[in-house]
């Protein structure tokens, strides 16, 4: 069996929504350098329907893919829609990722978690706090 599946080498070599989002509504950044995995998602969104949706990723090909994935998956959708996207769905979208780099795929959901709050907080919506990540990558221990 290959590593990695057609569709997360289709996300890497072709990756969706790359870029940035001018006057974004929500931007979420989640990662360090340390991890070796930064992702960044910005996010338009009229009458609480995400239009658009981009991100910048530094990091490895599952890294790239997966918030490749997790935007084409929370885009047209409501902002509550966004918010249950889970890293098993966007993993299992892509056919799998190896073991080893599932934590991107949780990095792809904290980023548009982040992003998210960042909405809220720009527009003064109220949220339930535990709902989101913290600004901290949570897979680097250091």
């Amino acid at each position: 069996m290959a590593l990695y599946s057609e569709k997360v080498m289709d996300h890497f070599t072709h990756p969706r929504n790359v870029g940035i989002i001018d006057n974004a509504d929500g931007v979420g950044e989640i990662g360090n350098a340390k991890c070796g995995d930064i992702m960044k998602m910005y996010l338009k969104v009229e009458n609480n329907i995400i239009t658009d949706v981009k991100f910048e990723t530094f990091g490895c090909g599952s890294a790239i893919a997966t918030s490749s994935m997790a935007t084409e998956m929370i885009k047209g959708k409501s902002i509550d829609e966004a918010l249950q996207l889970t890293n098993k769905a966007v993993a299992e979208a892509l056919d799998g990722l190896p073991a080893h780099k599932m934590h991107c795929s949780v990095l792809a959901e904290e980023a548009i978690k982040a992003a998210v709050k960042d909405y809220y907080d720009r527009n003064g919506i109220a949220y339930d706090k535990s709902l989101f990540p913290d600004e901290e990558c949570p897979h680097c221990h250091e």
